[in-house]
């Protein structure tokens, strides 16, 4: 076993390969393309892009919905920004930023709510003083 103070070289070649036990982890992203369906799960990322069709439970840091992104499902985030289309049960600890052509409707709980002209927000919409940190 290692102790912390010990230095190892490890030769360039297997830089990507090694790591320490301290090593921060990495952002994991995740991104479902224009044209592409998903149904299921998405958990354990960071990030998640969504340009194509997808009726999912996520549960991430941000989220964002692009311009020919179309979500349906249970939505958690600390973050999420919308483009396209997002319907469903969703809850923000932090901010929902609906853009220009963004369209939101469902069960909708947020503590910071941006909404940009010519965006839409429909259904039971609940301004909340604090919700738990998602991701």
């Amino acid at each position: 076993m290692l102790n912390k103070k010990e230095n190892i070289k490890v030769d360039d070649h297997l830089k990507g390969i090694v790591s320490s036990r301290t090593a921060h982890k990495e952002p994991a992203i995740f991104y479902l393309a224009n044209g592409v369906k998903f149904k299921g799960e998405i958990s354990d990322a960071t990030e998640i892009t969504i340009e194509g069709n997808a009726n999912a439970k996520i549960n991430t840091n941000k989220l964002i919905v692009g311009n020919t992104g179309r979500l349906r499902g249970k939505i958690s985030a600390n973050t999420i920004e919308v483009n396209g289309m997002i319907k469903g049960t969703i809850k923000v600890s932090e901010t929902l930023i609906i853009y220009e052509q963004g369209s939101v409707s469902g069960k909708i709980e947020y503590c910071n709510l941006e909404i940009k002209q010519g965006g839409n927000i429909v259904g039971d919409v609940r301004s909340v003083d604090k919700i738990t940190k998602i991701y």
